[in-house]
């Protein structure tokens, strides 16, 4: 797709530009796992990668880059209403609040060591991080355990809840996580193919099924009526080829699921779309949107021994069709 590729619909219509940000020469994202926006629009990448976060400018130029030698598998990211911003890394079982230059401020659960699998524990394989109007500390614990941990500002656990099963509150891979301004919490349930609400302390209230494994989460600040989903597609091999089901992003309003629109999705004519794996999702000040993809992962899954005809984007631009 080239960059006058227009996606989506009604009035959320995008002008894609898949590559977007400019690396200093020799550097590779690899894969991007995740995506965050300051209060500047200065773009956050956490990449699979040598230079783990690098930093742009909203038109693509390189800033900056940290966090080489401290994180092991970049997998969540989001960033504080202070600025400061939150690192969640499965490999080390670990949650880094930093500074947004690298300076490491708080670290939740203890680096290299895994508590046992599902166990309820944490940290085994921590996947994304968000912050209560409080700013009590949300952390989802997907790969290793099926639970949500929740924190008091200074880092101290106040509860934990949830366990493995398809039922309200249980679990099936929490993979990504966020909060509105009133206090709920939003989990993306990402192999029980839905999104779980709750209130601040755990009370499942009600959950959003139409999605299909949903793994990225992004609520605008303030109070945005939608929330913006990413879902990976399909991996079995009776449904692998098949339309409407992903990779794709999902628009969805928080006040009772209903989706939206559908930004991107697989269909016949559009063949194999533009996403593989939309894994971060990041939202700026004008409304453009910023996916971070574990590409290369995505297509094994999708396409098991088949190579792509092209390297598949793994940090894409969806600039907003005003």
């Amino acid at each position: 797709m080239d960059t006058d590729t227009i996606i989506g619909s009604g009035d959320f219509r995008y002008r894609l530009i898949p590559e977007w940000a400019r690396l200093p020469d020799g550097w590779d994202f690899n894969e991007v796992a995740a995506v965050a926006v300051d209060s500047r629009d200065q773009v956050y990448v956490f990449s699979r990668s040598d230079h783990p976060v690098t930093v742009f400018d909203s038109d693509g130029r390189f800033l900056r880059s940290w966090g080489e030698g401290v994180f092991k598998r970049a997998h969540g990211l989001s960033v504080a209403p202070d600025d400061t911003i939150f690192c969640t890394d499965d490999g080390l079982h670990a949650v880094y609040r930093c500074t947004l230059e690298g300076r490491v401020l708080m670290t939740l659960g203890t680096p290299g060591t895994s508590k046992p699998y599902m166990g309820g524990e944490p940290f085994c394989q921590c996947t994304h991080t968000a912050l209560s109007p409080q700013g009590e500390i949300y952390v989802s614990d997907g790969y290793g355990n099926a639970r949500v941990h929740k924190f008091t500002p200074d880092g101290r656990l106040i509860l934990s809840w949830g366990t493995s099963g398809v039922g309200p509150g249980e679990f099936n891979l929490p993979h990504n996580i966020c909060c509105d301004p009133d206090g709920w919490v939003y989990v993306a349930d990402r192999e029980n193919h839905r999104v779980q609400v709750f209130d601040g302390n755990g009370r499942y209230e009600t959950e959003w099924r139409n999605l299909h494994r949903p793994s990225a989460l992004f609520l605008p600040p303030g109070r945005c009526p939608y929330c913006y989903v990413g879902e990976a597609g399909p991996t079995y091999g009776f449904s692998r080829n098949a339309s409407n089901l992903g990779p794709r992003l999902s628009v969805v309003s928080v006040r009772d699921g209903t989706v939206l629109a559908r930004i991107g999705d697989r269909t016949p004519a559009n063949f194999p779309g533009p996403f593989t794996s939309p894994h971060g999702i990041a939202v700026d000040s004008r409304g453009d949107i910023y996916v971070g993809e574990v590409a290369k992962t995505g297509w094994g899954n999708l396409f098991p021994g088949v190579t792509p005809a092209k390297p598949r984007a793994v940090l894409q631009k969806l600039v907003k069709v005003t």
